[in-house]
């Protein structure tokens, strides 16, 4: 029976289409989005309008649909990641059944480290300083807006206790401000709260937005992208990304860290930024909160994309895992949470004088009980990935739960 759902849903999913709207002058393409070789599902892949400063993403098993404003259907359609090289694609050309094939290919590497030689040993860490020093040329230099979709996914022991999905917009100053974001918060999709352990009724539990833009390792300049403070750094090889390169360098800072950087080749900037910390015997890095809670594992991915010559946030992702005490000094653990927050991006406002804004998000209260009433003519033409089947299977179960 699951097979049978599993392939209904993938081919209900697949299905290909090029509709418009009067009402909501637009139309959607949609997709999946595989590797050549394997035929396997591409995750998280750029998809937006050539030159245009719209797009969505790809969802862990590939599928995407993208609403483009009307008018565009002659316009190209980029498919890119990191370690493929990208496809483009008219927009009306989009059929039934479309699967998009994506080619993989690596530069071999000797050919990095020949490169590197006839560059003065352009060695990892070098390279990584070098990013560091164009941060003030790649990255905005005046204000600007992001408006993007919001998933908040929370777990105890095995089982979901939360779901949630928002869109927002986040008003940032240029990246030398180390200031977060101003937020407003457009509409709320879906909140669906299972039944939380007890020990939550004594912690009150930070904005979900504000857990995620606080991470800005460009802006707030710290981590591995310094080439420096006790970071090793190896360069790994050359990946396509666009119609470009990027270096790949594993970075290590022993004993609880490890980083990823992905730099482009020509311009130095960081295109993606990995970032894991993992606590050693509740030692070295593990957090201990006054509240019980003890972090032991975090992990933080940062992406970039390219618009008029600047890099701006394209996605991001925070991981946890903590263990529950029933305060700082006990010692006998009362359960284990798993947050995970992450931000897509899908649209960049670069000149964000006259474009509509305003900042009504607290951010001392859950999102949750900031949501207005369900917005369905919203959400029928806002970019965000396509739900998975996994997902859909975790809501079905916290609003059976709350029922």
């Amino acid at each position: 029976m699951d097979t049978i759902f599993r392939t209904y849903t993938f081919l209900v999913s697949l299905f290909v289409c090029l509709m418009g709207s009067s009402q909501t002058n637009t139309f959607s393409v949609s997709g999946q989005i595989l590797d050549r070789e394997t035929s396997e599902p591409i995750a998280f892949a750029s998809v937006y309008v050539q030159s245009e400063s719209i797009g969505t993403t790809s969802n862990e098993e590939g599928l995407f649909v993208f609403h483009i404003p009307a008018g565009k259907e002659e316009s190209s359609i980029i498919i890119s990641i990191i370690g493929y090289a990208p496809v483009s694609k008219r927009a009306n050309t989009f059929g039934k059944n479309q699967k998009i094939f994506l080619s993989a290919k690596t530069t071999d590497l000797d050919e990095v480290v020949l490169t590197a030689a006839k560059k003065k040993e352009l060695t990892a860490k070098a390279i990584v300083r070098k990013a560091y020093k164009n941060i003030e040329r790649n990255y905005p230099d005046q204000p600007y807006i992001l408006e993007g979709y919001v998933r908040d996914l929370q777990k105890e022991d095995e089982k979901f206790v939360e779901y949630l999905e928002c869109a927002s917009k986040f008003f940032y100053q240029a990246h030398t401000v180390k200031k977060e974001p101003l937020v407003e918060l457009v509409e709320v999709k879906t909140n669906y709260l299972g039944k939380k352990h007890p020990w939550n009724k004594k912690s009150e539990r930070k904005n979900s937005i504000i857990d995620l833009v606080e991470d800005d390792l460009i802006r707030f300049d710290y981590g591995s992208i310094k080439g420096k403070n006790g970071w090793k750094y190896e360069l790994e090889g050359i990946l396509p990304y666009g119609n470009g390169l990027v270096y790949k360098i594993n970075c290590i800072d022993e004993p609880f860290q490890t980083s990823t950087l992905f730099v482009d080749t020509k311009t130095f900037a960081f295109v993606r930024i990995e970032l894991t910390r993992r606590a050693i015997d509740n030692k070295s890095w593990a957090r201990r909160l006054t509240n019980g809670a003890l972090q032991i594992y975090y992990n933080l991915v940062l992406e970039y994309q390219v618009y008029k010559g600047k890099m701006y946030l394209k996605y991001q992702k925070e991981e946890d895992s903590w263990r529950i005490f029933e305060d700082l000094e006990s010692n006998e653990i009362l359960f284990s949470k798993y947050p995970k927050k992450e931000l897509f991006i899908n649209k960049i406002i670069d000149d964000p004088e006259h474009y509509p804004f305003e900042k009504n998000m607290d951010v001392g209260t859950s999102i949750e009980n900031q949501a207005n009433e369900y917005n369905a003519n919203f959400w029928d033409t806002y970019n965000i990935p396509t739900q998975t089947e996994k997902e859909s299977k975790i809501i079905k179960e916290l609003r059976n739960r709350s029922n």
